[in-house]
């Protein structure tokens, strides 16, 4: 296990954490920190970071995202796309990354031969969040156009947009995707996945930096204060709260081991922390921290597994056939709130990295809250693997047309 931290001062911190073995008397098993790498690739802060079974990658507000070999501790070279701060960066897998930044782009990014295969012009401001379902087939993201965007992974289009009044800095889907929290400010808006609404909000105390749930329902909330706290999202209530640094926290990671869950936190006072969260959620204790003398920005945990349960499926089932899809008919919505996706984007060609381009704007057309949960609910049931390419189609379609040449023949 290795915690790998983003600051300020434009440095990736790396620290490999092992068990102690147990001393006779002691209640809790204590790890301990070694410092095993810095990485100092880019030219500005760093603002972003993601963690996939091989490689860390960082974004900058020097527009750039750096990829850094786990396995070799080795640079591993740069994506050059976007242009602008690089807001978030999030893997699927072992096979795709998609990275989101101030230039309103989202680009879908092959995490192993590192091409750009779709580039989007998600938002007409920055985007400032982005989270995928769990399927793979569906993601949310948020931006200073104040909208709340879902997108079909499975055809690489938009879906819906959501015009939310104000702008949201943090979108998140939960552990099974039942449900997916928007926070804007202090506020965090609890959306259930099956009636697409509101079912609930959370007020805390200071402005939220970040946000991870802990169980389906169980949400851990850290803002521009020194403390963390834990909401349950059915009853909307404060479980427990813990002072966890001096000063702000800037990051939040959760995961979970075979003994217990795990909470690190990282902070502008420069310390990385390892929570062990007991049954109830309520009472953590610490298990180690290291300080960096860095003003942190970012955390990412890199937990060496050898599979991802995430992992992308083979190539020969990455290609179902792809039929021809009649476009959608958009009716007016009452309320005005929700707008239905009409016509597919068109598709750009793969854009290898250095590459520029915005990408296709969305077609808007309004729909009933109906039609999105049933739309929804279908890209979630629909056969065929997620993230599929607009290149990959037109393979598809290719050998459809030999074989239908030969049959002639």
């Amino acid at each position: 296990m290795e915690l790998v931290a983003g600051c300020y001062e434009q440095v990736l911190f790396g620290f490999a954490v092992h068990p102690e073995p147990k001393a006779s008397g002691d209640h809790e098993q204590k790890w301990t920190p070694v410092a095993d790498f810095t990485h100092h690739a880019h030219t500005a802060s760093l603002s972003a970071v993601a963690v996939n079974s091989r490689f860390v990658v960082t974004g900058s507000k020097d527009e750039t995202i750096h990829i850094y070999d786990m396995k070799k501790k080795i640079d591993h070279g740069a994506l050059v796309h976007h242009n602008g701060t690089i807001t978030c960066l999030k893997f699927y897998g072992n096979r795709h990354l998609i990275s989101g930044a101030e230039d309103g782009l989202i680009c879908v990014w092959d995490a192993k031969k590192w091409e750009c295969l779709k580039s989007i012009k998600a938002h007409k401001g920055h985007v400032t969040s982005l989270s995928i379902h769990p399927s793979g087939k569906l993601a949310l993201s948020v931006g200073t156009d104040k909208t709340l965007r879902t997108w079909n992974l499975v055809e690489g289009r938009s879906a819906f947009i959501k015009n939310i009044k104000q702008n949201a800095h943090i979108v998140e889907w939960s552990p099974r995707g039942e449900r997916y929290v928007v926070v804007i400010l202090n506020k965090i808006d609890v959306y259930q996945l099956d009636t697409a609404s509101v079912s609930g909000t959370i007020t805390n105390g200071k402005r939220i930096s970040s946000v991870t749930f802990l169980s389906e329902s169980v949400l851990a909330v850290a803002g521009d204060e020194e403390v963390v706290r834990v909401f349950d999202c059915d009853s909307l209530v404060c479980l427990s709260e813990f002072k966890a640094h001096e000063n702000r926290v800037k990051d939040l990671f959760s995961f979970e081991t075979p003994e217990h869950h795990v909470i690190v936190t990282a902070s502008s006072d420069g310390f990385i922390k390892m929570w062990k969260l007991h049954e109830d959620k309520v009472s953590p204790c610490l298990l180690c921290e290291v300080n960096t003398n860095a003003r942190l920005t970012c955390l990412g945990v890199w937990l060496d597994r050898a599979t991802d349960t995430r992992e992308s499926p083979p190539p020969d089932a990455e290609t179902p056939p792809v039929s021809k899809e009649e476009p959608s008919k958009s009716n007016k919505k009452e309320s005005g709130d929700e707008v239905q996706e009409g016509e597919r984007q068109s598709k750009p060609g793969t854009k290898k990295c250095g590459s520029t381009g915005n990408g296709d704007k969305p077609a808007k057309g309004n729909s009933l809250v109906s039609a999105k949960k049933r739309k929804m609910v279908e890209m979630l049931g629909k056969k065929g693997n997620s993230l599929v390419t607009a290149k990959k189609r037109k393979m598809v379609e290719m050998l459809e047309k030999k074989k239908r040449k030969k049959k002639k023949m």
